[in-house]
């Protein structure tokens, strides 16, 4: 700065701001003071740049220290405004403070998305070791078909339950402390189940709703916890290495379960599986938080207090209406495939048993390594080329309701006449379904982010009600038609074809323009085009 400058401060200021640091011969610093006359407040800022710096980290800190301190003396000496202090100190510490910050936040978001999916791996473990277990259990317990089906879908009267208020709960008080609980809930249930089965149908069926409780404000408090930890240029590979983890957790359990209860009993595939759930709870509760710390430019500011959830705001949208009628339609076709595939492949194609097994476990692998890599797709169409989210989104969702529509016609064409292609194309349609997670399971957090738990509850509802319902309405069908599988396959495809026009024509990637908008550097506002 020159010297005409300088000579118009008073005298004072400048020998009250005049700062001694021990200079080292190899670092050079270079110092100059600038007067600004704001609101007759006098304030004094001064800056530092360092160059061909060799000298140690202890000697470069302890200068850093004597010269904020000085610094920030002179400044309260000059001004009687407590803002300007903050925005000098603001200004002289964000840069360091915040590239670590933004390292330690890096490190603990993936650790978050990590949980996540251990979490989401024992959620279909758990699950699953039913659908293995009720064999042998029915044999010592003498039950029939019908006690069977109230067994298992006693599940779903308590998973359908909690979407919503999992969602909202998550939203208001947290999504940390909403899964937390619900992965406590569910594995004590889960450890409990075959003791329940001892004390008789009433107790067992009591704790599998006890157990669906649990396990319905899994994805909706994790996407309340995705939603603010993860940038919206990290969303679709983070939700797709999330939701893997219940295709992962399919073909553990498959795998797992009739080898450990034909060795060790029944008990060994429940009680096991609820103890690590306890294990999980103790890593997440130790290292994991709902929402990232506020970074340093937000440090004044008042906190905000949790909103009610806008429901009039949400239900009036019809992007909404375009995720929860496609979240419908896509449930409707995977639960078919899921639920009956098995006995398809005992019925219609001849396979045994224990090929059903390894041939049911294969599809949920293609979907997990499908979900992660359109993740990864769907990331690098928006960070990359400049795709718009909306597109995107549509792309996804398009092929995840046309694929399975093209591969579960093929297969009826196909027949019983080459079971070898039926089974690959039923791992296409399962396969090429499961990019969904980067098309509609996405879209609640581009849509409303601080709402996505009661969003994913409020779609997933209706998920959960289409699988219901399909399931049972296949059964009929098959009991009609004397077990004519192409009505069952076909049904799914009217709906993979319906929720394609529906969705493509009415979804959206912008946030909800009649919501407030996100405070500055939330998560979900960084990265990609809308």
């Amino acid at each position: 700065m020159s010297s005409s400058s300088s000579s118009s401060a008073p005298r004072s200021l400048h020998r009250r701001s005049a700062v001694s640091i021990p200079k080292s011969s190899s670092s050079t610093y270079y110092y100059y003071y600038y007067y600004n006359n704001n609101n007759n407040n006098n304030i004094l800022r001064s800056t530092a740049i360092t160059t061909a710096i060799t000298a140690d980290d202890d000697v470069m800190r302890q200068r850093k220290k004597h010269f904020r301190r000085r610094r920030l003396s002179a400044i309260h000496n000059t001004s009687t405004t407590t803002t300007a202090t903050a925005s000098v100190d603001d200004s002289f510490d964000d840069e360091d403070s915040n590239q670590a910050q933004t390292k330690l936040i890096s490190a603990t978001r993936n650790l978050v998305v990590t949980l996540c999916f251990v979490a989401f791996m024992l959620c279909n473990m758990d699950r699953v070791n039913m659908s293995v277990a009720i064999m042998p259990m029915s044999a010592t317990y003498g039950w029939d078909g019908v006690t069977q089906g109230i067994i298992q879908s006693s599940f779903f009267w308590g998973y359908l339950c909690t979407q919503v208020l999992g969602g909202v709960l998550a939203d208001r008080y947290g999504g940390k402390y909403v899964l937390g609980l619900g992965v406590v809930w569910w594995s004590l249930a889960t450890a409990l189940t075959p003791f329940a089965a001892g004390m008789g149908i009433s107790v067992l069926a009591f704790v599998r709703v006890m157990m669906g409780i649990g396990e319905g404000v899994a994805m909706p408090a994790m996407n309340a916890v995705v939603a603010k930890w993860v940038p919206r240029k990290f969303r679709s590979r983070s939700l797709g290495l999330v939701y893997s983890g219940m295709y992962i957790g399919s073909v553990l359990g498959l795998v797992m379960s009739p080898y450990m209860l034909n060795k060790y009993g029944v008990s060994s595939i429940f009680v096991p599986f609820g103890v690590l759930g306890f294990v999980w709870f103790f890593l997440w509760n130790r290292f994991v938080s709902s929402a990232p710390p506020r970074r340093k430019t937000t440090l004044n500011k008042p906190e905000k207090e949790s909103e009610p959830t806008p429901w009039g705001i949400l239900l009036r949208n019809k992007a909404v209406w375009a995720i929860v009628v496609a979240h419908f339609c896509h449930n409707w076709g995977l639960f078919i495939m899921l639920t009956w595939m098995p006995s398809y492949f005992n019925s219609a194609l001849g396979y045994n048993l224990v090929e059903c097994g390894w041939m049911s476990a294969i599809p949920w692998l293609v979907m997990a390594i499908c979900a992660n890599a359109g993740g990864y797709v769907a990331d690098n169409l928006i960070n990359l080329h400049g795709w718009s989210t909306r597109d995107v989104r549509r792309l996804m969702q398009g092929i995840g309701f046309l694929g399975p529509a093209t591969f579960l016609t093929l297969m009826c064409a196909t027949g019983s006449s080459w079971p070898q292609l039926a089974v690959t194309c039923m791992c296409l349609a399962q396969g090429l379904g499961a990019l969904s997670q980067s098309g509609l399971y996405s879209n609640h957090q581009d849509l409303a982010s601080e709402n996505a738990g009661a969003l994913l509850g409020l779609s997933n509802s209706a998920g959960v009600l289409a699988g219901s319902i399909s399931t049972y309405v296949a059964g009929l069908v098959l009991a009609k038609t004397g077990g004519v599988w192409t009505a069952v396959w076909m049904s799914a495809v009217v709906f993979q074809l319906v929720g394609a026009v529906w969705y493509t024509s009415n979804c959206s990637g912008d946030r909800i323009a009649e919501l407030p908008p996100l405070e500055e550097g939330a998560p979900s506002t960084q990265g990609g085009r809308k």
